[in-house]
């Protein structure tokens, strides 16, 4: 949920921002810390109607109708206590993906893709699904760092023909096949050369993939096979075109798990405002974000547990990081990296519950505290990887995604 989504208008119920709607923030929280802009309005309530839901009794906003139905809330876990190291999109969006605020780590999809090895060799372990906005940082949030290219993201559209020359440009299958065959000579000659370097090994490796992918992908594109009142559940019918492009991206997600996808990640629609970052208009642009992935993403999690995949495959909702309970200007929240809500679904959590809290007006996190090291170690423990063993040798030690921290968030376990 690139841009920071709000969770005080979502998740968070806070009844201190009516108590002192319009109040300085100064005066009520007390110091406040520098704000990306450091353009510090007033404290803003929100803007929607909170209740609580299901057995759980979480809260959601009236911004979620269809992930606050009592089946899809009661499989959710939130993270209320969730922080970041950074307030700044680039940094903050390479730390959620690599675990480090700086440019070229691996990226999470790429030590899972390490960790599990993969169950389709006509599809990359690691799939992203680009609804339009790849977030600040770019491909590198993706990236292989300095593991094999191999545990890279591909990026795929939820179109037609996803990935550019998904369909061969040769008139015939058999000179696809010559000029295939006369490839791999060359391939296999540079590779003896340069002593079998394992970066052009893992090159010649993705080219190989791309070749079976022109048979897999078609498939996996073609939904003849879905059902109309599946991709009406899933919003495909919707009014609203970033819902049925969001609806297409989960469809298309739970297919790739279905044919053995490790790690795959959601990017959100363009034209809802500047992502979820919301620095003004924040009623017109969270309530199109909402818009586009509410209904299908309680689609994905009713879908998985219909076709009992649900406990094994975790879904996780998280931006890189929450937004002020005070506005920026009069209408829209700045930067908030000190306490947000992540939620978890599936892949084996104990489902409805609460873990941590923000103070009285979500501001900071004050109880069971957890950062980004913390969401990873307990992904991949989720998944059935120690993150302290974890490792690859690079630049004279033993690497991980974790670096040296990460505590599992047992709450949920």
């Amino acid at each position: 949920m690139d841009g920071g989504p709000s969770h005080v208008d979502i998740f968070d119920y806070k009844p201190a921002l009516e108590k002192y709607n319009g109040k300085d923030p100064r005066e009520v929280i007390g110091k406040l810390a520098p704000t990306q802009f450091d353009n510090i309005g007033k404290i803003l309530k929100s803007p929607w109607e909170f209740k609580q839901r299901g057995q759980s009794g979480h809260w959601v906003s009236d911004l979620f109708p269809h992930i606050a139905q009592d089946d899809v809330i009661d499989e959710i876990s939130m993270v209320k206590s969730m922080t970041s190291n950074f307030s700044e999109h680039t940094s903050a969006n390479y730390f959620l993906h690599t675990g480090s605020g700086f440019q070229g780590r691996p990226s999470m999809g790429a030590w899972f893709g390490y960790g599990l090895g993969t169950e389709n060799q006509n599809l990359p372990g690691f799939v992203v699904l680009n609804g339009g906005l790849i977030p600040p940082g770019g491909l590198d949030c993706f990236g292989s760092g300095f593991l094999p290219a191999s545990y890279q993201g591909s990026v795929f559209l939820p179109q037609n023909e996803p990935v550019a020359n998904i369909k061969p440009k040769e008139k015939t299958t058999e000179l696809q096949k010559n000029k295939l065959s006369l490839l791999s000579d060359l391939d296999s000659s540079s590779l003896e050369e340069m002593d079998f370097d394992p970066q052009v090994e893992a090159a010649i490796q993705n080219y190989e993939t791309a070749y079976q992918m022109q048979t897999s992908v078609p498939e996996l594109m073609d939904l003849t096979g879905e059902s109309e009142a599946v991709k009406k559940s899933y919003g495909m019918d919707s009014s609203f075109k970033n819902t049925r492009t969001f609806g297409m991206q989960c469809l298309l997600a739970r297919r790739l798990v279905e044919r053995g996808v490790r790690f795959i990640e959601l990017t959100c629609p363009g034209g809802n405002g500047d992502r979820w970052d919301q620095h003004g208009g924040l009623v017109d642009g969270h309530g199109k974000n909402c818009k586009s992935v509410d209904q299908p993403i309680a689609a994905l999690i009713r879908d998985l547990r219909m076709l009992g995949m649900l406990d094994d495959t975790l879904v996780v909702w998280t931006g890189e990081f929450g937004r002020t309970p005070f506005a920026q200007g009069s209408n829209g929240r700045d930067h908030n990296p000190f306490g947000f809500t992540t939620w978890f679904a599936g892949g084996g959590i104990k489902p409805g519950v609460t873990v941590g809290a923000t103070d009285d007006f979500g501001y900071k996190a004050v109880e069971n505290r957890y950062e980004i090291h913390d969401l990873h170690a307990t992904m991949l423990h989720l998944l059935g990887i120690e993150h302290t063993e974890s490792t690859f040798r690079f630049g004279g030690r033993d690497m991980r995604l974790t670096e040296v921290f990460g505590h599992l968030i047992k709450e949920i376990l």
